[in-house]
């Protein structure tokens, strides 16, 4: 696999893991998930899922950008929640960055916990 290429930027969080912000492969940016993390801190911003899903949204703007593509070359979009009753929240935020039309395809879930307490997290696939 000769086409791959590791995606880092100080304008979104480091890695809390071994693994990559994204990776770039095949005419694709792979974003791992971001969370509510503050990329100059690293420490985990809380608040409501609105709040959190607006900074998860603004990191992966940050890691598409240092891919050399941006939130409207998005192709594919995992939401995770810890409760389905954030949904609608978590989506009023969602559709501003991502209008109707242009939206890329979706999967939102509920899961038994995120890390750090998070309560939206959000990974991304995009052209580049």
């Amino acid at each position: 696999m000769t086409d791959r290429r590791i995606v880092a930027t100080e304008g979104a969080p480091k890695a809390i893991g071994p693994y990559s912000q994204a990776v770039i492969a095949g005419g694709l940016v792979h974003c791992s998930g971001q969370i509510a993390l503050d990329p100059g801190t690293g420490e985990f911003l809380g608040g409501d899922v609105a709040g959190q899903t607006e900074r998860v949204l603004k990191n992966l703007q940050a890691v598409l950008r240092a891919a050399g593509s941006d939130l409207s070359r998005a192709v594919k979009c995992n939401v995770f929640l810890t409760t389905m009753e954030h949904f609608g929240a978590m989506n009023e935020v969602y559709g501003r960055h991502f209008p109707q039309g242009a939206a890329p395809a979706r999967a939102t879930v509920a899961v038994a916990g995120l890390p750090r307490g998070a309560l939206v997290e959000i990974d991304c696939i995009a052209l580049v």
